[in-house]
């Protein structure tokens, strides 16, 4: 199969390598210094750093050439761009003349400005495509790229998009389930980031496992009410997308987002931590999305709230884990 990923950061790369050892794989990125270098080295240095990249996989600047390699009925374009650079890929899609048949993308999140979800992005941009989805869940791309094991679930309206990127990722150490919820994944990969900022923030407190527990416990109740409301199926959330990238997110020291968390507690200030990171925290970009969502469907998330107060308004980490313990006391 032809297979295009258009985005070349640690997650882009790490799923074309595992593509590249089955497929024609493509990486597609618009630095062509980062593209220069991967075609002399074979290894992203600057976001997969030790990780080694099979030798059939190809590089690609020009994304007119990489959307043509994907454009085939039997093909598969894999978006690996953050939400914040999705609606401007399927314009230059569409100004190029060139839209693949299959697209599935990768990002997590909302868009800052619109609060839109990334498959309500391709659906302003490209209306009259039907073949798209999400693929989503609990994954770590430098382990993905040194071929450890991983689940992740592909959603999407169109079976055939399914069997596309099942027949593309489902090989070697990676297990790919199917299911339709596109709404409930997605709410799903956007929240857990906002709430593994929570859990770094306690564990760099030093407030213990206990603590960590009932943020989790506590989060994904937020994540669930917040994803019904928009339309997500209630059981997603319980699932690899949901309860297991969530997880895998607030509790993993690969996590961007809790180590977001974690250097706040600190006394670091967010534009230090960022500029440090070097990589894209998406729970930061879309925190204040998720909350005004929430508030204008009048739903509790005060772990969300805290996260924002403290990402925003200068609110103390410990004066925002106060707020929240001194919350009255409800039912569960």
């Amino acid at each position: 199969m032809k297979v295009a990923v258009l985005g070349a950061g640690a997650w882009g790369t790490a799923l074309a390598g595992h593509l590249a050892t089955r497929h024609d794989a493509v990486l597609w990125a618009r630095d062509r210094a980062l593209i220069e270098s991967l075609s002399g080295s074979h290894e992203n240095e600057r976001y997969l750093r030790g990780v080694t990249l099979p030798a059939s996989l190809r590089f690609e600047t020009e994304l007119a050439a990489a959307l043509t390699h994907a454009a085939a009925d039997d093909a598969l374009c894999v978006v690996a761009t953050p939400v914040a650079g999705l609606r401007a890929l399927c314009r230059s899609m569409r100004d190029i003349g060139v839209v693949p048949a299959h697209i599935v993308w990768l990002c997590k999140g909302f868009e800052a400005d619109t609060q839109c979800l990334p498959n309500e992005v391709v659906a302003a941009e490209l209306p009259q495509h039907a073949s798209n989805g999400t693929l989503s869940g609990p994954s770590f791309a430098r382990e993905v790229g040194q071929g450890l094991p991983v689940a992740l679930t592909v959603a999407s309206s169109s079976p055939v998009l399914a069997e596309r990127t099942v027949a593309a990722f489902h090989h070697g150490a990676m297990r790919i389930y199917t299911g339709d919820d596109v709404i409930g994944v997605e709410v799903g990969g956007a929240v857990k980031n906002v709430l593994a900022i929570a859990t770094g923030i306690s564990d760099g407190l030093g407030l213990g496992l206990n603590a960590r527990a009932a943020l989790i416990t506590r989060g994904l109740a937020e994540m669930s009410r917040l994803g019904v409301a928009l339309g997500g199926r209630a059981e997603t959330f319980t699932g690899l997308t949901g309860l297991g990238d969530l997880i895998l997110t607030a509790t993993g020291d690969l996590s961007r987002n809790r180590t977001v968390g974690m250097q706040l507690a600190t006394g670091r200030t967010l534009t230090e931590i960022l500029a440090a990171l070097g990589h894209v925290a998406e729970g930061v970009r879309c925190a204040r999305a998720v909350l005004a969502l929430a508030q204008s469907r009048n739903i509790e998330m005060p772990i969300t709230h805290a996260v924002c107060r403290v990402l925003f308004e200068d609110v103390t980490p410990r004066d925002a884990v106060h707020a929240l313990l001194s919350r009255d006391a409800k039912a569960e």
